[in-house]
């Protein structure tokens, strides 16, 4: 059977993988044979595995999985408050395009207080920092896939600055970290980016030099040096698997840690063409069970724990098919709190066969 190499943002579930694929430290990520679903899809994301061979017979390979539809995101997509989020979020879209274009390809500098003024009026219309996070989950329609992921990895990461206590200079500049960190894969050739066929070794090279694409463009610019680093270094990580320079913990920018969280958070969270967006406590269970060596701990935890934190009070369905609240957190691990169901209390933590498999 012939095979071929695809990148990982192509994988769709049913696909089988042709060579075992492994970390950049050599730690088996999945077995050679082993049939993609959503979950181990995420898993390669996770590493940051960008490319994978499969095998390519059929290339129509795709198990047509059902889904049920996600109530509480419905709810919110009829609300007054969301058709506010979208027309702002919208709006800042088309400004974030229009001025990160003119930067990289006409040697602008940015209006940095513009995009800040807009990043924050969308922030003004959600009441609490759940709703963000929720409006966010609802925001998967567009094309323009790399600005309208910087835009949700820049209010992430604002929010992430406040959970820190981040002073007021610290918060505009961490979110011009966002706004700016993938800059560079508008640099990279669309015909490789978007390529659906094959992609040759020296192209799955070329995808992964938008880091230093994007730091080439920033270095000479009037911006805050952070912004540069964290372009540079997002998919660096702590214990030295990351690109392009595999530095580790101490070598890392501090924004540039942060900003990497929220970079994968967003791309975990988002849909595919296959499904919704993850369940929040689905990605926060990936989170804790292999991210505190890849991830600066101190941001980590603060993340998980910010998010789960908001979560309490809230309906959630389990895997069993049985719906209840959030009523207590586990400290110890945050994507296994305590739901109570019809007067009954279920700990997760120590009914290890249930899970919360949606927000209702």
């Amino acid at each position: 059977m012939n095979t071929y190499k695809i990148l990982t943002r192509q994988a769709v579930p049913g696909m089988v993988v042709s060579e075992d694929v492994y970390t950049k430290d050599l730690n088996l990520v999945i077995a050679k044979d082993t049939i993609l679903t959503d979950k181990i899809i995420t898993r390669l994301e996770f590493y940051s595995v960008t490319d994978f061979s499969i095998y390519s017979d059929d290339l129509s390979i795709k198990e047509e999985a059902e889904y049920m539809e996600n109530t509480f995101y419905t709810k919110i997509k009829k609300s007054e408050a969301f058709k506010r989020f979208r027309t702002a979020y919208v709006n800042t879209v088309n400004q974030l395009k229009d001025s990160i274009n003119d930067f990289a390809n006409n040697s602008k500098e940015v209006d940095s207080d513009r995009l800040l003024s807009d990043v924050s009026n969308i922030l003004h219309d959600c009441n609490t920092n759940i709703e963000v996070f929720n409006m966010l989950h609802c925001m998967r329609e567009f094309d323009d896939a790399t600005y309208v992921h910087s835009l949700n990895v820049a209010l992430i990461s604002n929010i992430m600055g406040k959970w820190l206590n981040f002073s007021d200079e610290e918060l505009e500049v961490i979110t011009l970290c966002g706004l700016f960190h993938d800059l560079g894969k508008l640099l990279v050739p669309n015909n490789i980016i978007s390529k659906p066929a094959k992609l040759t070794d020296k192209e799955f090279a070329i995808v992964k030099t938008h880091t230093t694409r994007g730091y080439n463009v920033l270095k000479n610019k009037r911006i805050d040096e952070r912004v540069r680093n964290v372009a540079l270094m997002h998919h660096e990580r702590c214990d030295g698997s990351g690109y392009p320079n595999g530095l580790i913990s101490y070598e890392i920018d501090p924004f540039a840690k942060l900003v990497a969280i929220a970079d994968v958070y967003d791309a975990m969270t988002c849909a595919r063409v296959y499904r919704g967006p993850l369940c929040p406590f689905e990605v926060i269970a990936l989170f804790e069970e292999e991210g505190y060596l890849k991830y600066d701990t101190k941001y980590l935890l603060t993340f998980l724990e910010g998010i789960v934190n908001t979560y309490i009070h809230n309906n959630v369905r389990l895997n069993n098919g049985i719906e209840g609240e959030i009523v207590m957190i586990n400290k110890l691990e945050l994507s296994r709190p305590v739901v109570m169901t019809d007067g009954d209390f279920v700990d997760l933590s120590k009914q290890r066969n249930l899970y919360i498999e949606a927000l209702i």
